[in-house]
């Protein structure tokens, strides 16, 4: 009896692996992008991305459709940013052109998260200095909020300098999002990724689109 117990529960824990792969690892079979992605969303991809209209550097309000009508990637910061947002955006940039010396288009889109400062000539000059097909996108702040929870990002403004009310930092996340026309949020890259890298997995997600 004690020999059929054993061997019940050593089924039972093997079956239980079989369905925890299933799970976390063979339900990619029914992914088209399985072999595309170095990362894992909680809850799977559909929860980050969605709606937004926002106002586009040339002072068009723009939806969320109408920026992503090309594979796009779409990086959250603020031009007053001192270093961060300039390196990611260049790295971006420098990926961009990666890929279309390999003959794929793909959008780059620097969301502004400091609407309060960043108009559109001012997101205008930032995007125009680091790539001629950046796209800059600011807003209200309801609208720059809306666009932020949609891909689940963070920020936060520390208050401003005495004296001085337009000088202040603000604290944010740095991920950058890969977004494609037909199936939306794809993909997200830390900053530690290369441009090279960057391109290798977009040619990837555009490959398997």
């Amino acid at each position: 009896m004690t020999r059929l117990m054993a061997i019940v529960a050593a089924v039972v824990v093997l079956v239980g692996l079989g369905i925890t792969y299933y799970v976390t690892m063979g339900r990619g079979s029914d992914d088209q992008f399985a072999q595309c992605r170095a990362s894992n969303v909680a809850g799977g991809a559909s929860q980050i991305g969605g709606d937004f209209t926002l106002v586009s550097e040339t002072g068009e309000t723009v939806t969320d459709k109408q920026v992503i009508d090309q594979p796009s990637l779409i990086y959250f910061g603020y031009t007053f940013c001192p270093d961060v947002c300039p390196l990611d955006n260049a790295r971006n940039a420098e990926a961009v052109d990666l890929l279309e010396s390999r003959g794929n288009m793909v959008k780059p889109v620097f969301i502004s998260i400091d609407p309060k400062r960043d108009t559109p000539e001012v997101m205008a000059e930032f995007t125009d200095y680091l790539h001629p097909r950046m796209l800059g996108l600011t807003g209200s702040e309801d609208q720059v909020r809306a666009a932020s929870k949609a891909y689940r990002t963070f920020y936060q403004a520390h208050k401003p300098v005495e004296g001085e009310e337009d000088l202040y930092l603000v604290d944010h996340s740095t991920m950058t999002y890969l977004s494609l026309p037909e199936h939306g949020f794809v993909e997200f890259f830390r900053r530690d990724v290369t441009p090279e890298q960057m391109a290798d997995r977009v040619q990837c997600f555009i490959d398997a689109s």
